[in-house]
């Protein structure tokens, strides 16, 4: 969340960032009912400073003197308990409007409505040209007995698939060398619960807003994670650390869970958009420092970046737009890899910045060695590498026209040395 004392100095901005935003949130209201509470305990706050006075002139008063001023303390008892019940029913409001605050966008962010008005920032790497007629990735995970969708829905439902064979070690093959290539740029990996309480899911800005996308554990009040940035963005969370600890660079390989509900008849086909899929995700935490902040978002983009040039896929960076933004998001850069069959440029990652939203949520700061002061740190995620969806444009744009598909170099000593993938294996 953002600071009252932000809100209280610059209303308008916080109402503008909300209506590009695209979230709704009456900020007139919550200033409203932080007048009020301010109010109140400024009053309480006199009360007792009263109270404190009074009480020490009654031992030298004779008992005549001492009752009117015993019973001005019984009536300046009530009035503080009146004040106290006021700013108790307020708070709630107070708390629920703050959460539904919108963080604004940084300038350079542009202004648009949704994906489609996204910039495009550089394109790296050439699309392929086919001189055979190419199959989707669907096709080729059939003849090469790689991906069973049909089973996978007969299972779990639609938006399921099962991998199997090598098309299950090219799932873990790509993940794995995403997890090596960030450990030896100087990243921890974690290895994190993925069923959250409510308190890391408010943290991280996922509640409230994202409870339909949410997979919930009604019984233990618990969430299952649709991404590793919830638990390792939280991993410090109501702690104070050290500046010298500062930054702290991890990594997490998951399972990620997400209902894409409000998505139905949307991209159906295939394994772009399902309900359950395996990730490599990045986090920084960092110190309160703008220049910081854009220093980490342009590392965190450059690793996914890396990946995906060893890859050896083609792909795009765009600058996301202010209605594509999060509510916490301050700027976002996306990453779209070249997909054949769907003959455009498709997210597999996004690399997002924070700044202090998420570490006042989660009470995440550090203690400045020269002040002494705790400070809030800031937060930053990006996507390393997610799978099976980056299996769409590596099986569709190295396969050959015999039906075969190349294996990316990089990936094969996981792959026990293999260099394609065939219908007969």
């Amino acid at each position: 969340m953002v600071d009252i004392k932000h809100i209280r100095r610059h209303p308008q901005k916080f109402k503008e960032a909300a209506e590009a935003k695209r979230f709704a949130v009456d900020i007139d209201r919550l200033l409203e009912i932080d007048s009020a509470l301010q109010q109140c305990r400024k009053k309480l706050q006199d009360i007792t400073t009263e109270k404190n006075r009074l009480g020490k002139s009654v031992p030298r008063l004779s008992a005549e003197e001492k009752q009117p001023i015993l019973d001005h303390l019984s009536r300046l008892k009530d009035e503080e308990t009146s004040l106290q019940d006021r700013a108790k029913s307020l708070q709630p409001e107070f708390d629920d409007l703050m959460l539904q605050v919108a963080q604004p966008a940084d300038d350079d962010v542009p202004f648009g409505e949704d994906d489609t008005q996204n910039v495009e920032i550089k394109t790296v790497g050439e699309i392929r040209q086919f001189d055979f007629k190419p199959k989707d990735h669907v096709q080729l995970g059939r003849d090469l007995g790689i991906i069973d969708i049909e089973r996978g829905v007969k299972l779990a439902g639609t938006r399921n698939y099962i991998l199997k064979g090598d098309g299950a070690l090219l799932h873990w093959a790509v993940l794995q060398f995403a997890a090596d290539f960030m450990v030896q740029r100087g990243y921890t990996l974690l290895c994190v619960p993925l069923l959250m309480r409510d308190e890391a899911m408010f943290g991280t800005a996922y509640f409230p807003g994202g409870e339909d996308q949410t997979y919930r554990m009604e019984k233990d009040q618990l969430n299952l994670v649709g991404t590793a940035e919830v638990p390792v963005t939280a991993y410090h969370m109501g702690e104070i650390l050290g500046q010298d600890e500062l930054p702290r660079k991890y990594i997490a390989l998951s399972s990620c869970f997400r209902r894409e509900a409000g998505a139905a008849g949307k991209d159906t086909y295939g394994l772009y958009r399902i309900h359950q899929f395996d990730k490599v995700e990045q986090v920084v935490i960092c110190e309160n420092s703008f220049e910081q902040s854009k220093q980490f978002h342009d590392e965190i983009l450059a690793n996914a970046e890396a990946v995906m040039q060893a890859l050896g896929l083609p792909y795009r960076v765009v600058n996301v737009c202010t209605g594509d933004l999060g509510r916490g998001q301050a700027k976002k850069f996306d990453i779209e890899a070249w997909m054949p069959s769907r003959d455009s440029y498709c997210e597999t990652h996004s690399a997002s910045k924070f700044y202090e939203f998420q570490a006042r949520r989660l009470n995440l700061r550090y203690k400045e060695a020269e002040t002494k002061k705790n400070i809030y740190c800031h937060t930053l995620n990006n996507t390393v590498i997610a799978s099976p969806r980056i299996l769409i444009p590596i099986l569709e744009l190295y396969q050959n026209a015999d039906g075969s598909v190349t294996v990316p170099e990089v990936l094969r000593p996981y792959l026990g040395g293999k260099e394609k993938l065939s219908p007969s294996t």
